[in-house]
């Protein structure tokens, strides 16, 4: 057994940002299944969106985040993070992260969907999270170990329900405890439950499914961003393609070279995220190949070496101007329930990143805020975490052990396609019930709450993405309306009545609908 004052979980841009920022008196360790630079993070082409140019202001930039999350968004968050936002762009140049610059020093912006103003930094033209990840990687201190390969299956309470610790296995399936009473899931999302995803392959919902089994309320679950700017080919997915590049010009075309985005919303290509992905997904349902017409980005090589090099790897010629995309998962806007500063409804738990639900993304977010709020959260947690009195916990609750038998196993790549096709782009009340049935087949309460020690860390990642799975799919049954990435075409227009209303989920009080509002 391991002790620790804070214990993290993950390593993306929140999670360092928070080990970073917490003062070297604490030990900390940071646990991550895969290697310290896989994630979400790592993979961002996107920047960070900050009001810097003199026409802009932070009120915009909330007007704009209110926008794209269609008013489900917490506004006094929106408001905290926007004008942390500027800020935040300067303590990274000061510590020394490579951001795109001009010749005077100050950071080029860029324009992405549903911006009204220039206001993303980039870092590399399109390499802005690994920057990000490689500069904070080089701020923590002596105080914070790093142990890789090492799955985290279960939060650990005590006898007062409070969070104290996590059991894990490393990569030879042995097990291990570290104790803490402070746990931060910082975890990511779980867009590898879908098969057409730009995620890191390390993004299968496994916060999500913590949260959920050690009773965390999580929220709004049903909220999916798919990125409607994928490389496809051969029904696969090559990669992503930035929005950055469709604010450079780029334009969405059929085969006949049609720009498809016309007539459909005042901002075109730049339209939010949601409407230009179903613009793309009913194009395709009709049989049409879409692409990305580059021909009017100058130097696109250049300005885009990791799309270049992402198109070279798929067989894509650039000199015809063209990439073949299709919409994918990218985002979830819902979460593990937090408050302003990362605390979860169990004490001693917190969640930032993407893993979390803080009301700020509402239901689509808007690009270049993934970033900015995991650095301002992680940095707002540490602050917190820093003024707190040392405490102890009491030891942890067993578990009753049981047969691996118990368990019913799906196949990954089945549940994937089965996700993308009836828990998508645009759902109908029938092919949630399907999808529902299909996923309860596998004995959803052993998933939900019997210990896993008998699993492997195959098996437990296949249940995590069920367990995700089912979150997302009985949340999308449930509001009946449409509201940015939740599209029911049985229910197509938003209702008023759903604006303020969240799908609450908790183990213990399984599929009831609560109506909140955050201080």
């Amino acid at each position: 057994m391991k002790m620790a004052d804070v214990i993290i979980v993950g390593s993306g841009a929140a999670a360092l940002q928070l080990a970073g920022c917490l003062r070297k008196e604490l030990n900390v360790i940071i646990l991550t299944k895969s290697s310290l630079t896989t994630s979400n993070s790592s993979l961002a082409q996107g920047g960070i969106a900050a009001a810097l140019d003199p026409i802009d202001h932070p009120t915009f930039h909330y007007q704009d985040t209110l926008e794209a999350g269609r008013y489900h968004n917490d506004p006094a968050a929106v408001l905290q993070l926007v004008k942390q936002a500027p800020a935040m762009i300067k303590q990274l140049m000061d510590k020394g992260c490579s951001l795109d610059l001009h010749e005077n020093g100050t950071p080029l912006l860029g324009k992405e969907g549903s911006h009204s103003y220039h206001r993303i930094v980039h870092g590399g033209g399109d390499q802005t999270g690994r920057n990000i990840i490689d500069c904070l990687i080089h701020q923590i201190g002596r105080n914070v170990q790093v142990i890789t390969q090492e799955f985290v299956y279960e939060l650990m309470l005590d006898k007062n329900g409070a969070c104290c610790g996590v059991k894990t296995k490393d990569k030879t399936e042995h097990i291990h405890t570290y104790t803490a009473p402070h746990v931060v899931l910082a975890t990511g999302g779980g867009g590898q439950v879908y098969s057409l995803t730009s995620n890191s392959s390390a993004a299968t919902g496994d916060g999500f499914a913590l949260g959920y089994r050690a009773g965390a309320e999580l929220a709004d679950m049903e909220f999916v961003q798919f990125h409607p700017t994928l490389i496809y080919r051969n029904g696969r997915t090559g990669g992503l393609v930035s929005e950055a590049v469709r604010g450079e010009g780029a334009i969405l075309v059929n085969s006949r070279n049609q720009a498809i985005m016309k007539g459909i919303h005042p901002l075109k290509d730049l339209a939010p995220r949601h409407i230009v992905s179903q613009t793309i997904f009913s194009h395709m349902q009709a049989g049409e190949t879409i692409y990305l017409d580059v021909s009017a980005v100058k130097n696109f090589s250049e300005r885009f070496p990791t799309i270049s090099a992402a198109c070279q790897k798929n067989e894509i010629d650039l000199q015809n101007g063209r990439i073949p995309v299709a919409p994918g998962c990218h985002f979830s806007m819902g979460g593990i329930k937090t408050d302003t500063f990362g605390r979860t409804s169990i004490t001693g738990l917190y969640a930032i990143g993407e893993v979390a639900c803080t009301g700020i993304h509402g239901a689509n977010r808007l690009a270049s805020n993934s970033l900015l709020e995991g650095l301002v959260y992680g940095k707002k947690l540490a602050s917190l975490l820093n003024n707190m009195e040392p405490q102890l916990r009491t030891g942890p609750v067993a578990k009753v052990k049981n047969s691996a038998k118990t368990f019913s196993i799906p196949d990954p790549v089945d549940l994937r396609k089965r996700m993308m096709k009836n828990t998508g782009i645009v759902r109908t009340e029938h092919q949630l019930l399907s999808q529902i049935q299909w996923l309860e087949s596998f004995n959803i309460n052993a998933w939900t709450s019997e210990d896993l020690s008998f699993l492997s860390r195959t098996q437990m990642t296949a249940g995590f993405m069920l367990l995700t799975a089912w979150l997302i799919t009985t949340s999308a049954l449930q509001r009946t309306e449409s509201r940015g990435g939740h599209y029911r075409i049985d229910f197509p227009e938003e209702k008023e009545n759903w604006r303020n209303s969240h799908v609450i989920k908790q183990m213990m009080k399984r599929d009831e609908t609560y109506e909140y509002i955050k201080a």
